[in-house]
């Protein structure tokens, strides 16, 4: 076999070592591909030809580039973003622009474990630019996301082999964060069955009434503003969760429910039927009212001339009332959480729980919506005195 190794003779006497070696095909063009290297010794050059050669029979082999962690970023989302919804689109988006600030001048092949976590630091301590006070920390959910994406995309990077391996895989987020915000989580109570009872209390005369109880029954916010009175049968008292209505990047997005789980028909509660009747009464009053300026969107939640809402719009006015009744303010997604809390540790079982919650997973219902509360405990309490005697 003919020596691979080229002596060349440069001008002026100097002498130096190259070799031509095959090292995949360009998935472009579908040619093959060469890369030319010279050494100024013929063990270099030996030492550099076995490398490349054995990496090339291990499937290790990574032709030099000059890529960025931005390029990076971009063909994965590519990739990534091929078929999704708008709002998964945007959300990948969000993760990776904390990469391209941070890294994305940096050449992807000079990446190290060190940058990943300096990203990770930068993250939890300075990175924020909305949503809170500039320069402080992000959330370690945030966090999290961040760094799942960026996992993925370096993956992408091995598949196309620009890298040899992943080095953001065995990086982690730091255990004293994870505990803060744990501590924070916990610290964010649903309301309890009697806060619930006085919040109840004070909206029951309110226009809103109904669509208070759409909350405390455990539909989500998006779910509760989706729904449309077609979808509500005062007749046979259910309603069918079929459609959600949300933001993203500030334009209204409805489309249908994300799983077939979430797509489920439930039997009204009477105090639930009764008050959304009685919403239906009124929005005919005001279309009466407003004559030809009345919307006549068909949603159930609306404003007073019909127009159909967002859920920043239905959270206001449900902090609103609640300042007003006097209760704690809570996220609308406490107001669900307590209410599968509520079923849950009062009798009905796991499946219906989950069903009603609209999730496949009975384990992650249990695991994020269901909280003991003070009441539940007691009657744990209450049960175990009955057995001790």
């Amino acid at each position: 076999m003919a020596d691979p190794i080229k002596k060349i003779a440069l001008k002026g006497g100097k002498v130096r070592y190259r070799f031509v070696v095959d090292v995949g095909t360009d998935p472009a063009t579908g040619k093959r591909k060469q890369l030319t290297v010279t050494k100024d010794s013929k063990k270099d050059a030996v030492a550099e030809y076995g490398r490349i050669q054995h990496q090339k029979s291990t499937g290790t082999y990574v032709a030099r580039s000059n890529a960025t962690v931005t390029d990076l970023v971009d063909m994965w989302l590519k990739a990534a973003t091929r078929d999704v919804e708008r709002a998964t689109k945007r959300s990948y988006e969000d993760a990776m622009r904390y990469v391209r600030t941070h890294l994305g001048e940096k050449r992807l092949q000079q990446l190290t474990e060190d940058d990943v976590e300096s990203l990770i630091d930068w993250m939890l301590t300075s990175a924020r630019r909305i949503g809170g006070t500039p320069g402080t920390g992000v959330g370690v959910r945030t966090v999290s996301l961040t760094l799942g994406r960026l996992r993925a995309a370096l993956n992408l990077a091995i598949r196309r082999g620009l890298v040899a391996r992943n080095v953001a895989e065995h990086v982690t987020i730091p255990r004293a964060a994870r505990v803060a915000a744990k501590a924070k989580a916990k610290a964010r109570v649903p309301w309890n069955e009697d806060e619930v009872k006085v919040f109840l209390g004070h909206v029951a005369g309110d226009r809103l009434n109904g669509v208070m109880l759409l909350s405390l029954i455990g539909l989500r916010p998006a779910e509760v503003c989706g729904l449309r009175w077609r979808d509500v049968d005062l007749d046979a008292g259910t309603v069918s969760v079929e459609t959600t209505r949300t933001l993203v990047e500030g334009d209204v997005v409805e489309k249908e429910a994300k799983s077939e789980s979430g797509e489920r028909k439930l039997p009204l509660p009477a105090v639930v039927l009764v008050a959304l009747k009685t919403f239906h009464r009124t929005q005919a009053k005001e279309k009466l009212a407003a004559g030809d300026g009345y919307d006549a969107s068909g949603r159930v939640v609306v404003d007073e001339l019909g127009g159909a809402v967002k859920t920043d719009w239905l959270r206001r006015r449900a902090y609103k009332l609640m300042e007003a009744a006097g209760v704690r303010k809570v996220r609308l997604y406490d107001a669900r959480h307590a209410c599968l809390s509520w079923m849950a540790n009062n009798g009905v079982p796991d499946t219906v729980v989950s069903a009603w919650a609209g999730h496949s997973d009975l384990g992650f219902t249990k695991r994020i919506y269901v909280h003991p509360d003070p009441q539940s405990l007691k009657a744990g309490s209450d049960k175990l005195n009955k057995l001790l005697g």
